[in-house]
């Protein structure tokens, strides 16, 4: 088991912002007893495999904030980090348009293991980490760090971020009228391209909406994030545009 990486990588620990980041896509990784999972290489480069940028402006962000961020070591394919384990999408057997060949007919143990290995560790140190912060008397609010093909089934999409929300809507609102009004050009859309949903949710509402921290959700649209200089000037507008003081 020694080529699974530790079920999360935490930045800045000891962070004093009352923002808490969470990226569980941030990475491709798969162990390698898992080979590719049956799937060519190249996919494991796109979105189906994680989410393209977002490790990167959540660590800038980071940083910026001086706030902590929990971010996810393995591929969305082995488990996702960011569904209820007892969700269909949980692990997948085609994402898009691409069959995983090695996620058909596992077994329950199978699934147990990484559930065990990835997905319940990951979740445990951020419940723990709130708890702390929670016995301290310590503020928190939850920012989930995204990102979005520029098209899906040849349909284009036009926006450049999306900022999802369930429960959170005046901080959600707050933030979008700030990021329209950094940059007039933006395209800034609410609940785009995606909603916020149970089965297909996971950390804005456990650890946001459910016990009562604001929260929301930012999709960056991948072209835009996709080098280093796009990478943390996004951090810097998602810094500065976040309306924390509203909430």
């Amino acid at each position: 088991m020694h080529d699974w990486p530790a079920p999360v990588e935490i930045v800045n620990p000891t962070g004093t912002s009352s923002v808490v980041l969470l990226c569980p896509h941030a990475s491709n990784y798969l162990p390698p007893q898992y080979g590719t999972l049956g799937v060519p290489p190249s996919e494991l480069q796109r979105h189906i495999a994680w989410d393209i940028g977002a490790a990167s402006v959540t660590r800038s962000l980071a940083t910026l904030l001086d706030a902590v961020a929990f971010l996810g070591t393995s591929s969305r394919l082995l488990i996702d980090l960011n569904r209820p384990v007892e969700s269909v999408s949980s692990i997948v057997t085609r994402s898009e348009h691409t069959d995983i060949p090695a996620n058909v007919g596992i077994t329950a143990q199978e699934r147990a293991l990484r559930a065990a290995r990835v997905f319940r560790p990951h979740h445990q140190a951020i419940a723990e980490h709130l708890a702390k912060r929670k016995a301290g008397g310590r503020r928190t609010v939850i920012v989930a760090i995204h990102s979005f093909t520029p098209t899906y089934d040849g349909v284009a999409r036009a926006w450049h971020v999306g900022v999802l929300f369930a429960a959170s809507k005046p901080f959600a609102q707050a933030t979008i009228e700030r990021l329209r009004a950094h940059d007039a050009s933006l395209n800034v859309g609410a609940n785009v391209p995606y909603t916020v949903e149970p089965d297909t949710d996971y950390g804005v509402l456990v650890y946001g909406d459910d016990i009562g921290n604001p929260a929301l959700e930012f999709e960056l649209r991948q072209d835009l994030v996709a080098c280093a200089q796009d990478q943390q000037r996004w951090a810097r507008t998602l810094a500065d545009a976040l309306a924390v003081d509203k909430v």
